[in-house]
């Protein structure tokens, strides 16, 4: 998995319908005597490369492709890898940066009923990405998302059946709250190692 220092300087965050206008022309040039697996690894190529220049909007549709094949192919990692390139995988390190950057502002939340389209400037995150947002800025101290993320949590267990997504939220809770308590335990290491003085 990729670690830190290969998750690209943020630059922007491209709202959705842009990304899918893009995508959308992108797969349309594709080459019809292309392979499914062929196109979908060019296409993957060519948003991989978007968010690799600092678009992190691109960055947000490559983790759920991740997501999608993952449930595909039975949660083998080295399959999507395989149909995705080497070093393609978007690992923890760079969920975890996108999850820092989206704008809560702009991401759209439909409410039961609710028949309107999203803004042109809205983020559209499936549920289990917004959870992990919500998470990421509740630990990082933001206490709306930390009201929001409660609430989101209260409906998961009801949702967890009919969701196959969700299981990656889990998986990404996991990983921050080991990372916390490692660096946590670093910091006290370091400190009761300094000198008295």
């Amino acid at each position: 998995m990729p670690d830190a220092s290969e998750v690209p300087t943020f630059r922007e965050l491209s709202p959705s319908m842009k990304v899918d206008a893009l995508l959308s022309d992108w797969k349309a040039a594709l080459p019809v005597e292309l392979s499914p697996e062929e196109r979908e690894q060019r296409l993957y190529g060519q948003a991989w490369e978007a968010y690799l220049e600092g678009d992190f909007g691109f960055g947000l549709w490559c983790w759920h492709e991740c997501d999608r094949l993952t449930n595909a192919m039975n949660g083998s990692v080295r399959e999507v890898t395989r149909v995705l390139g080497a070093g393609r995988y978007l690992g923890f390190s760079h969920r975890r940066a996108i999850a820092e950057k989206v704008p809560l502002e702009r991401v759209y939340r439909p409410r039961k009923g609710d028949m309107s389209t999203p803004r042109p400037e809205a983020v559209v995150l499936p549920n289990y990405q917004l959870m992990c947002v919500y998470l990421v800025k509740a630990a990082a101290g933001d206490r709306k998302a930390q009201a929001q993320f409660e609430i989101a949590l209260g409906e998961l267990e009801e949702r967890r059946r009919a969701d196959p997504y969700l299981r990656h939220f889990e998986t990404f809770r996991s990983l921050l709250e080991r990372q916390t308590r490692k660096n946590s335990a670093a910091t006290t290491e370091a400190t009761s190692a300094m000198p008295k003085g």
